[in-house]
């Protein structure tokens, strides 16, 4: 590994550095190896699923260099012009599509909820979702796993219900008021009910997440049982 260019961006776990054209280094600030992640990258980039593709992978595991994927994340249309909400619900449950149509090796880990066979993502949201000249590409696979697809959409459910907003406290208070409209949009793709029943299990791993504020914790926690109380008023 050479030395890396200028700090690109961070994320909760990672630094992302230039690193030559056409490539970023994505460094673990924590010391956690991204080699499985590497490897489900390269895995699902096989089928054909938009994914950068895998340059080097230092031993440990510590440090991963790619392909650098131009343009903004999902959530910056979203910010701006809000009336796109819709559209770009119907991206994502593409996304989620594309993604449950590949089988997961049996290396992966195993996802919360019902056993399954497919291969999820478990982070699959408008931040995770790069709008690139060639078409939508889908970043940060460090909670691939082997289960079934209607846990990895609870899992996007949560997030988008639950997760803080990453924006200027005008922005996230329009997004926050708004974001009921993306879900919504986003569920209306999937058998809810399907969905509902792995969202329990779902959140309470979920929660262990160290990277997950109170605030968010206690908000996936809230949804759960909101959710299931209007199940309930709906089948009386």
């Amino acid at each position: 590994m050479r030395k890396p260019g200028p700090l690109l961006a961070s994320g909760r776990d990672s630094d992302i550095f230039e690193y030559g054209p056409g490539l970023v280094l994505r460094r673990s600030r924590h010391g956690h190896s991204m080699t499985v992640e590497a490897r489900a990258m390269e895995h699902a980039r096989s089928y054909g699923y938009p994914v950068p593709a895998v340059e080097e992978v230092t031993a440990d595991g510590t440090e991963l260099v790619m392909e650098r994927i131009s343009g903004p994340s999902m959530m910056t249309p979203l910010s701006r012009r809000p009336w796109t909400m819709k559209a770009y619900a119907g991206v994502l449950a593409d996304l989620h599509d594309r993604l449950h149509e590949v089988p997961g090796p049996g290396w992966l880990p195993a996802a919360p909820g019902a056993v399954g066979d497919r291969m999820v993502h478990l982070d699959l949201h408008p931040l995770n979702v790069v709008l690139s000249p060639k078409g939508p590409v889908v970043i940060d696979w460090a909670n691939a796993a082997r289960g079934s697809a209607a846990a990895d959409v609870a899992a996007t459910w949560a997030l988008l219900a639950a997760a803080g907003i990453p924006a200027g406290r005008l922005t996230a208070a329009l997004l926050g008021r708004l974001r009921s409209v993306f879900v919504n949009a986003f569920l209306a793709r999937f058998d809810r009910y399907s969905v509902l029943g792995e969202l329990p299990a779902v959140v309470h791993w979920k929660v262990r997440d160290p990277n997950m504020s109170a605030a968010e914790r206690g908000a996936m926690q809230r949804l759960v049982t909101a959710a299931h109380q209007r199940e309930g008023r709906g089948h009386g």
